[in-house]
């Protein structure tokens, strides 16, 4: 909700912003023309202008749909002076042309983790394993953590094959499922004659939650099925692909 908050703030730009827009968004605390702030919005705390890429990277996981397209923007538009060996910059400022010397340790951890997190979940799950983290959390009052379970312990409730997301999509989107128990998997797209288009999975797999991309890229439009196949049935979606 913070995310998509921020996101539709910097669309209204109440501040007249240099830049400000649907993907050009992400306000938190970093350096900037005048030094380090504790920014945020809304409402508006030390908004300046300044703009910093681990804000949509650390929200990934939440808002792929929105933070995928920023971070590619700040690359593709801006890459000369905000992308080094090291990953973005900490911060920048389009309103007085001001780019952040500095590559910071705390920004790169928090994109790559939440990167990891949106890929695969593992991060969060061995977290959530820890039995002193979930009683610290139960002690600060977030009583929904007594669901969480060890990894080792933890089956899926249920077969399931999860709308991607983006839908549609221009070109990439994720398919994410869920498997029950230990089985063989097939993924596959068909068009709607029901040819097969591509195979993104064969193989057999562990119970768990499983997340694969797909790069439509190359294909025409339209309206893809996609079918997850197990030894426990099958599960369909349609998926929607624009050109």
């Amino acid at each position: 909700r913070a995310t998509l908050a921020q996101r539709a703030y910097c669309i209204a730009n109440p501040g007249h912003f240099k830049g400000y827009g649907e993907n050009l968004w992400g306000i938190t605390a970093c350096d900037g023309p005048t030094g380090y702030k504790a920014r945020g919005a809304p409402p508006a705390q030390n908004d300046d202008g300044t703009i910093a890429p681990t804000a949509a990277g650390g929200s990934i996981v939440f808002t792929p749909e929105y933070s995928i397209p920023l971070l590619r923007n700040l690359y593709d538009t801006y890459r000369s002076q905000l992308w080094t060996q090291y990953g973005f910059r900490d911060a920048f400022n389009l309103t007085v042309n001001w780019w952040g010397p500095d590559v910071i340790g705390i920004d790169q951890g928090t994109i790559v983790i939440m990167i990891e997190n949106y890929r695969t979940g593992r991060v969060w799950e061995r977290f959530m394993e820890n039995e002193d983290i979930q009683r610290g959390l139960q002690r600060a009052g977030f009583t929904s953590v007594n669901a969480v379970k060890p990894a080792k312990s933890a089956i899926p409730a249920a077969f399931s094959l999860d709308q991607n997301y983006p839908n549609p999509f221009n070109a990439e989107t994720v398919i994410s499922y869920t498997l029950r128990t230990r089985s063989k998997v097939q993924l596959q797209l068909y068009d709607v004659r029901g040819r097969l288009v591509s195979t993104l999975v064969d193989t057999i797999q562990n119970a768990g939650h499983y997340r694969v991309r797909f790069d439509g890229g190359k294909l025409t439009g339209g309206v893809l099925l996609c079918v997850l196949k197990t030894e426990s049935g099958r599960n369909i979606r349609k998926i929607t692909l624009l050109k």
